[in-house]
């Protein structure tokens, strides 16, 4: 039998504000970046200390080893990141050293978006080599990704219910994308530029992000009413996916609403977009609309989470046992 294991992977994230230009160049595959950018970010990144992404996704693949392990599948679990160390092509090589033959890999973004997961999973094929791979291109409708994000939701509607005695409306939200990026493109710029475009037809994230967004509202009926928006539209030339949340904030103070939670359902930990752009900038904008703006506490260590990327790797793995 082929030696298996789970990769997982995620966006990463430095450790200190005087590493960002260099992994801004990652993110943007070295294009030119303006100075005011960078600055920006390097400010937003100052204002929370640091990003914890890379540290919480390295003990989620701990969990769901754990997870695997308590449930008859004790394989290892690695960790890669398309942007920071430990980037992605290091570790599949350490992987085919240590001896792996086969793995499941999984993107810790859970809605597909060929731009994004798209380029993680070129990524891992550069670098496979013989390595069999089973990859799962998207989990938004998981059943436990969506009670793992429930569960964090009762939570946070129970504490504010407990202070002021109602339960309070809910604004989801997932990473805002171009919106060149998740429309087809003339088939010229296919043919000069196909790494920025994998595939053919629509692409599937905003489809995908609500999705996730209708299953978890599914699970706690008691919210009185939802609203959807993409978040952290960057600062790139071209339109960005929306709605944004301010303009959904701003249509929610003309309806005379006073208390909202912000649930953000495209990502699984705490970073920058969590405590920079929710917990100080819409907050702070809530605020001026008379919004109180609360958050569920993120997936982090959810024990629900691990069972979720737990059940998605043994699915993986038994792919590759059959094919």
């Amino acid at each position: 039998m082929a030696k298996q294991a789970v990769l997982l992977l995620a966006h990463g994230t430095p450790e200190t504000v005087e590493q960002i230009p260099e992994y801004l160049r990652n993110v943007v595959s070295g294009r030119p970046m303006p100075a005011h950018v960078i600055e920006e970010i390097q400010h937003r990144y100052s204002l929370i200390g640091r990003s914890p992404l890379t540290d919480i996704t390295l003990d989620q693949g701990r969990l769901a080893e754990a997870e695997l392990a308590a449930t008859g599948h004790p394989v290892p679990v690695y960790v890669g990141m398309r942007n920071w160390r430990p980037y992605i092509p290091d570790v599949v090589r350490r992987m085919r050293s240590d001896g792996i033959e086969e793995a499941a890999v999984i993107c810790m973004a859970p809605q597909n978006s060929r731009t994004s997961v798209g380029l993680y999973k070129r990524a891992v094929q550069a670098e496979a080599g013989s390595l069999g791979l089973d990859f799962t291109e998207s989990w938004a409708s998981h059943p436990l990704l969506a009670e793992a994000f429930a569960e964090r939701l009762r939570a946070a509607q129970a504490k504010l219910k407990s202070e002021i005695g109602a339960v309070v409306p809910v604004l989801f939200t997932a990473h805002s994308v171009p919106t060149r990026t998740i429309q087809p493109p003339p088939a010229s710029e296919v043919a000069n530029q196909p790494r920025l475009w994998p595939g053919e037809g629509a692409d599937p994230y905003a489809d995908d992000a609500r999705r996730t967004a209708e299953l978890v509202a599914t699970l706690v009926p008691d919210i009185p009413k939802w609203w959807f928006a993409f978040q952290s539209q960057g600062a790139s030339g071209g339109p960005w996916i929306g709605p944004t949340v301010e303009e959904t904030l701003d249509s929610i103070a003309g309806e005379g609403i006073k208390a909202v939670v912000l649930q953000p359902i495209g990502f699984l930990c705490d970073h920058v977009e969590i405590l920079y752009d929710v917990d100080i900038a819409f907050r702070g904008y809530a605020a001026k609309l008379g919004i109180r703006l609360e958050r569920p506490e993120s997936l982090n260590g959810s024990l629900i989470l691990a069972k979720a990327v737990a059940d998605l790797a043994t699915n993986g793995l038994a792919r590759l046992d059959s094919a």
